[in-house]
């Protein structure tokens, strides 16, 4: 395991990855992401723009930041520098229309593994939102990444922004998540007692997996030890930066929540995952377990989430960006649009809406 390095950043800082497609012109999969990788060589975005599994698919990562209106503003001028070095960009969790033969294994030794274990049951690119919340120390990243798996089901709604996949509505509002639930070591993870439990589990993992290291571990949540984080990597990519910004906000005042007065639950790692399931199934309509042994409407639950984060979100500096999660609650989420979008357009006109939105 690589050495830790908690507390190297300010407590709860934020960082925010955003996986999004390259398209052409008509709204087609290009397999670009080298092309644009030598377009920013050499610039400050370099650090910010890296490569992911597809080659139709690019990453952007803001640096450490202190609140989420700074990682919004930071995401919003990711996506309009990658369009001036000429490539267009989709952000949403599947390609609406894509057919999945379309996309490719970007070719380098770290994704030779994904290769070998996935074969033909390889699929259109799926883009999710990934969100690092700075801890101080790694007892406080295991609380934290364990607290997260309850509010997984919660996060997942809201952000689900993928209903269509090869031109047909999947009947999930994230079927991205049933793409990625195909990969090896996606899934809600246990509960670690310690530090050096998780420790144990990761190494004894990375050799059944024959993989380099724990960064092939892609649990819903994840302590990051490398940059001294907790990640949680559960999330729809949204088509909008200011959506991006909102979960980021969410996320980080549910960290300084938990921090401070952690939430007790009896809910077990197989009822979580489920409901997990339930949540990228039906989205704002799901039903789910959080926090009690007793099933409820995932709206009640999210807006229940967002009264109890809201104090820790006005010190943190991210109200402002909550009334995004306010707008999804009362408007629907991604998936929700889409779907009253294709209804009234068609997909074409989904599409076209989707490259407007995601510039």
């Amino acid at each position: 395991m690589a050495e830790e390095c908690f507390g190297s950043s300010p407590p709860l800082s934020l960082g925010v990855e955003e996986e999004l497609l390259l398209i052409d012109g008509d709204g087609r999969l290009i397999p670009a992401a080298e092309e644009v990788l030598e377009s920013v060589a050499g610039t400050p975005l370099a650090k910010r723009v890296s490569a992911e599994i597809f080659t139709e698919q690019i990453e952007l990562k803001t640096g450490i930041c202190r609140e989420a209106g700074e990682a919004e503003e930071q995401l919003r001028e990711l996506r309009r520098s990658v369009p001036e070095a000429g490539f267009e960009l989709l952000a949403c969790g599947l390609h609406p229309i894509a057919n999945g033969g379309e996309a490719v294994l970007v070719d380098k030794p770290r994704y030779e593994i994904v290769r070998k274990d996935l074969g033909a049951l390889l699929r259109t690119p799926p883009c999710g939102l990934h969100v690092h919340v700075g801890m101080p120390d790694p007892e406080t990243a295991i609380a934290v990444a364990n607290a997260f798996r309850l509010y997984l089901p919660v996060l997942q709604a809201l952000s689900a922004n993928s209903p269509f996949e090869e031109g047909v509505d999947s009947g999930h509002a994230s079927a991205r998540t049933q793409v990625v639930r195909s990969y090896p070591r996606f899934q809600v993870p246990r509960r670690f007692r310690d530090y050096a439990e998780f420790l144990a589990v990761a190494d004894q993992l990375i050799t059944a997996a024959g993989v380099d290291d724990y960064t092939y571990i892609w649990w819903d949540v994840r302590p990051h030890p490398r940059l001294g984080t907790v990640e949680v990597r559960a999330l729809d990519v949204p088509t909008e930066p200011a959506t991006s910004a909102a979960l980021a906000a969410l996320v980080q005042a549910i960290a300084a929540m938990e921090i401070d007065r952690p939430s007790p639950s009896t809910l077990h790692r197989e009822a979580l995952e489920e409901s997990y399931f339930q949540a990228a199934r039906h989205g704002l309509e799901a039903e789910v377990l959080f926090g009690s042994e007793r099933l409820e409407p995932v709206r009640e639950a999210a807006a229940r989430v967002l009264e109890a984060v809201r104090p820790y979100a006005h010190q943190l500096g991210g109200a402002e960006s909550l009334a995004e999660i306010e707008r999804v609650l009362r408007e629907g989420n991604g998936a929700d649009e889409q779907r009253r979008l294709a209804r009234r357009e068609g997909l074409d006109g989904l599409l076209s809406d989707l490259i407007d939105r995601s510039r």
